[in-house]
């Protein structure tokens, strides 16, 4: 006995009972997964909206100090006033001097000037002004100028200022900013100058973002990135690896949104913005299993779910058991009445409900079950009786006729002996027809009938074909055959491969058992066939159209063999275009 018999109930009662509970636990399960389901996805989506608002305003915070960095590169670029029309200027280097103290000026004006890590006015043979967090030398211009960054930024507009991080040109010395954001600008008060002979330099520390960070929680997963997706600053360096995820925001078209994603092997939500002009992303990625899910609410929830609905499926399962077990044991000792052969009808399993409208049901079938089963194997048996029967007379007039016209012929053309020899055969083929439906005679007597045959076809057509008769063994001319059997055969193969071919033929019939089994093949030198018309050929049920004397098609002389004899014997074809046609017949060997 295996598990699942040990484990299902056996009786219908008890089986009600467990998918009952099944059914119900199955609810409940359900029940309590689409709440915590729930549950979670609105934690979920109130840690997407928090995020997206912390977000938010860090990139307000950053995109007014990138505002503030490039108004001040215009106004150095663009406004001279300001640093060479001093009232109190009387000489160039103090002039210098106060263009050098407006520059710096500028940048505690614009709050950032800690994060200002330099800024450079620049004209060639005539001055060079520095201001910043970081102090400057004479070499500046050209280390500034020979940076790979220079000339594609000098030739960028106030709105194609794109921040990416770049390799620092300066000595590094005691500072510790290996790169920055370059924003260089011509200084457009000086016409007839080249761009690269008079320009303002601006470089951004990205302290500035990290800084920003710091002032949110330091166990948060926020990131800021660049136009060419470096990371510029994170809380948590290395937590996890977020190359991929820069590439994919920095590709995405919106430019805020949020995203779930399964991240470092765990279910993550990814909140972003990123600013069209200066290029920053700004990002947070929010851990669902880090998200404060209360689990002992849903655990709570889940136990009453669980505990009301086992009681109140064990009530239902009791009361439904007794209402429908009792009806149904009285259909089951029934139904072992009619296993045993008892059809007597018993009107105690009748009710007004579906069980009873069943056992109604159940007394029609055993009393006509009987009647049924007799009436099927005697419409059965007719049926096979009347299909031979109908095969088997499907005899073609016209052979009559034309049988007759060929005599006519030959004794008003020719006063010969053929008129005897014609004539006898067509009396020994009426004389063999005029017999049983389904009469099995020798395979000696099916040859003798067919030489008549081929008697009065060869007189028909003038010699247009020979036969030739070879049977491997003495004693398979005992062998029992159905009458007719290679007379359609023969016809097919003169109708449909010597005749259209018009040049004389020959028809061999070959005769051999093969594993007791008889086989008979009739082979012609006609026209042969396509492969297609072999494939088809024996699903054609469409007659022969010509006047021959059965007028059986070869679809319905397979079909009369495997009435006979059963589905594994019949017809089978072997044919090559314009060269031969062989048609195989197989039968049981059997002996009169």
């Amino acid at each position: 006995m295996n598990s699942n018999q040990t484990f299902i109930p056996k009786t219908f009662q008890r089986k009600i009972i467990l998918y009952n509970m099944l059914i119900i636990i199955a609810i409940a399960s359900a029940v309590s997964y689409y709440s915590f389901t729930s549950y979670k996805e609105d934690v979920i989506a109130s840690e997407t909206r928090n995020s997206q608002s912390t977000i938010r305003l860090l990139s307000d915070r950053l995109n007014l100090a990138y505002r503030e960095m490039v108004n001040l590169l215009l106004n150095c670029s663009e406004r001279q006033s300001q640093f060479f029309l001093g009232s109190a200027v009387s000489s160039a280097q103090s002039m210098e001097v106060y263009a050098s103290n407006v520059l710096r000026d500028y940048c505690a004006i614009s709050g950032y000037s800690k994060y200002i890590y330099r800024i450079s006015l620049y004209k060639k043979d005539q001055f060079f002004l520095q201001a910043g967090s970081q102090p400057g030398i004479q070499q500046d211009p050209e280390l500034i100028m020979s940076a790979p960054w220079f000339k594609e930024r000098l030739t960028l507009t106030a709105s194609q200022y794109t921040l990416i991080l770049e390799d620092n040109p300066f000595p590094l010395g005691t500072t510790n900013t290996p790169s920055f954001f370059p924003l260089v600008r011509p200084i457009q008060y000086r016409p007839g100058l080249k761009p690269e002979d008079a320009w303002v330099f601006l470089a951004v520390n990205p302290l500035l973002y990290l800084d920003t960070l710091k002032t949110l929680e330091e166990n948060s997963f926020l990131y800021i990135a660049a136009a060419d997706n470096t990371l510029v600053a994170s809380l948590t360096e290395g937590e996890f690896q977020t190359d991929r995820l820069i590439e994919q925001l920095n590709s995405m078209e919106e430019h805020s949104g949020f995203l779930r994603t399964f991240f470092n092997h765990q279910s993550c939500i990814v909140t972003y913005q990123k600013d069209p002009i200066s290029g920053i992303l700004l990002f947070e990625i929010l851990p669902v299993s880090r998200m404060p899910i209360d689990r002992q609410v849903i655990l709570e929830t889940i136990a009453i779910i669980f505990f009301y609905c086992i009681v109140i499926g064990l009530a239902l399962s009791f009361l439904i058991s007794r209402q429908l077990g009792r009806p149904i044991l009285h259909l089951i000792d029934h139904l072992g009445l009619v296993a045993q052969g008892d059809f007597t009808s018993d009107p105690s399993i009748e009710s007004n409900d579906e069980i009873g409208t069943i056992g109604r049901q159940i007394n029609q079938m055993s009393s006509q079950i009987n009647t049924l089963m007799e009436t099927r194997i005697q419409g059965e048996k007719e049926k096979k009786d009347l299909e031979i029967k109908m095969l088997q007379a499907q005899i073609n007039p016209h052979f009559l006729y034309n049988t007759l016209d060929s005599i006519k012929w030959i004794a008003t053309m020719q006063r010969n002996s053929g008129i005897v020899q014609m004539v006898t055969s067509l009396s020994s083929l009426l004389k063999n027809m005029a017999k049983g439906f389904n009469e099995k005679v020798t395979l000696a007597q099916e040859l003798d009938f067919l030489r008549d045959y081929v008697v009065i076809e060869k007189v028909r057509y003038l010699e247009l074909f020979d036969l030739q008769i070879q049977v491997d063994e003495p004693g398979l001319y005992d062998a029992k055959i159905i009458k007719l059997t290679l007379q359609p055969l023969v016809e097919n193969a003169i109708f449909n491969g010597i005749e259209p071919s018009g040049r004389p033929g020959l028809i061999e019939i070959h005769a051999w058992a093969e594993e007791n089994v008889l086989k008979v093949s009739v082979t012609d030198n006609g026209i042969g066939m396509a492969e297609e018309q072999v494939q088809r050929i024996l699903t054609d049920t469409s007659r022969i159209t010509k006047s021959t004397m059965s007028g059986i098609g070869l679809p319905n002389v397979d079909r009369r063999f495997k009435l006979v004899y059963g589905e594994d014997y019949g017809l089978t074809i072997e044919s090559r275009l314009d060269s031969f046609t062989r048609i195989i017949v197989a039968f049981p060997l059997e002996y009169i």
